[in-house]
């Protein structure tokens, strides 16, 4: 890299890793004063609160990498516009376009280390949601009368489950299907004992039943049976079932999978997932708004450049949303939905560095 471009990045990371920081804390502190009474109300620890915020931070800090790349961009071309430095590169032959090249690349591969940081949300949102309620999840093993979806579009209804045994009473599973080639399935058990040995529940004294049509049905007793899909320790059955933003990307394709098959809806879990790829991205579509912005605002000085990239930011924020209820609601594809805000964001900075004299 020349002088001028390793100049460039670190100018433009030592504002983003600042905002990195900040914009999630500032998130932070809006949330612990919105939720502070159900904290106390909870008996919550202020351990656990922290940790809960820990877990949180990840998300907190994708949601503000839009924010961060935008005040990045924007006060750094603002900086050096003020100090002459933008119109001393001019002088030197480096064109604008030029010298933003390695804010776009900086941008790149920040997105790239966002869209590995879905997954890892995935995880924090899970246990951020469950850390609150850690101590009474710990002291109780048995869970009554309650619903588990699992994967394959299988669905299963327990009376009761005793952890510690290892056992349930009053079992049935449930498949919907779609015809003879994928039939509904429905299966009975009194009872179920985990088997450690082979990590698998082992159904007792029920029945089978499989669907193939209206008037084609296939039923059989049994002693004893096992579910391949039913693979759940007895602590994962026993903990708060999975949403669909505290699963991986492979994890929600599969759920997607199991519902169409069950001919159920799958735009809004199609419109999350495409949003999971599409948001990371951001940051660059910011950047290229931001640059010639910033530019062509010389004299502004650092509220007017904070003023601005807020103002964009939740622009961006709130169209992300509009396009996100319309893809759920099937107004526009999924991925359409995703990609709408950065097409638009895109479109306009290409429009922005137009004007400007390079």
């Amino acid at each position: 890299m020349k002088l001028l471009d390793r100049y460039m990045a670190l100018q433009f990371l030592k504002t983003v890793a600042v905002c990195a920081i900040g914009v999630p804390l500032l998130f932070v502190v809006i949330d612990l004063a919105d939720n502070i009474d159900r904290f106390i109300d909870q008996g919550a620890s202020k351990w656990h609160v922290a940790l809960h915020y820990i877990y949180q931070f990840p998300y907190q800090s994708l949601l503000g990498s839009p924010i961060a790349a935008l005040l990045g961009s924007v006060f750094t071309i603002s900086a050096m516009s003020r100090r002459s430095e933008v119109t001393a590169a001019k002088a030197g032959g480096v064109s604008f376009y030029r010298l933003g090249l390695p804010m776009l690349i900086v941008g790149v591969v920040l997105s790239f280390a966002g869209l590995a940081l879905t997954e890892v949300i995935a995880v924090t949102t899970r246990k951020s949601a469950e850390v609150l309620v850690q101590e009474e999840n710990r002291s109780q093993s048995i869970r009554q009368s309650f619903v588990y979806r699992g994967d394959d579009g299988y669905v299963y209804k327990v009376r009761q489950l005793d952890t510690r045994a290892g056992q349930m009473e009053d079992v049935q599973i449930e498949r919907k299907g779609t015809g003879a080639d994928f039939p509904t399935m429905h299966i009975a058990a009194a009872t179920a004992r985990y088997d450690s040995a082979s990590s698998r529940w082992v159904l007792e004294d029920g029945w089978v039943r499989r669907f193939f049509g209206p008037d084609r049905a296939l039923s059989y007793e049994f002693r004893e049976i096992f579910v391949r899909q039913l693979d759940e320790s007895p602590e994962e059955l026993q903990a708060r079932p999975k949403e669909p933003d505290e699963m991986r990307y492979a994890e929600l394709g599969r759920l997607i999978e199991a519902v169409e098959r069950s001919g159920g809806s799958t735009n809004q879990l199609r419109t999350s997932r495409a949003f999971r790829v599409a948001f990371p991205f951001a940051m660059v579509v910011i950047i290229v708004f931001g640059m010639p912005l910033a530019h062509s605002n010389r004299r502004g000085g650092a509220p007017t450049s904070v003023g601005i990239a807020l103002g964009t930011t939740i622009l961006f924020l709130t169209l992300a949303r509009i396009a996100e209820s319309m893809g759920a609601g099937g107004a526009l594809s999924p991925t359409l939905a995703a990609w709408l805000p950065n097409a638009i964001f895109l479109i306009a900075g290409l429009l922005l560095f137009t004007r400007l004299r390079t």
